[in-house]
């Protein structure tokens, strides 16, 4: 498994869009807006491929000069539990780290609070409801 950054546009992130169409917004009956799509081009895209499948991804969104938030974390329905989200995750903070930032934050869906819990997050706050499903802010120094 390969984990690199990905360029807006390409093929690789075309791959990325239909995994977390598959993943995070079919199921919920979401699509993407070109707006949100559009907004992408300054966030730090990061797959993980097997030759040329994409198995997971993730992006990176500045918020300030210091706190960076992880969206879209999205892992192939037939790959999780296989250590890709761990992966993915470490070399995603390693990447925050190495430009600079020190706190990653980002909106948890309720299922995946135990994966986030086990590498490091803190939940922050009262549960809240974004995209029609149960969030919690979670947070973590670097």
């Amino acid at each position: 498994m390969g984990l690199k950054q990905i360029t807006h546009g390409s093929t690789e992130y075309q791959k990325m869009l239909q995994l977390r169409n598959e993943v995070l917004r079919m199921p919920l009956g979401l699509t993407f807006t070109e707006e949100e799509l559009l907004k992408e081009k300054n966030d730090i895209l990061i797959g993980a491929f097997d030759e040329d499948r994409i198995l997971g991804c993730c992006m990176l969104t500045a918020i300030n000069e210091k706190t960076i938030k992880l969206r879209q974390m999205a892992v192939q329905k037939s790959q999780q539990g296989k250590g890709i989200g761990e992966a993915l995750l470490n070399f995603t903070e390693n990447i925050a780290r190495d430009k600079g930032y020190t706190i990653l934050i980002m909106h948890a869906r309720s299922p995946a609070i135990g994966f986030y819990e086990k590498m490091g997050y803190n939940i922050v706050g009262e549960q809240f409801t974004e995209v029609s499903i149960s969030h919690y802010f979670m947070k973590k120094n670097l």
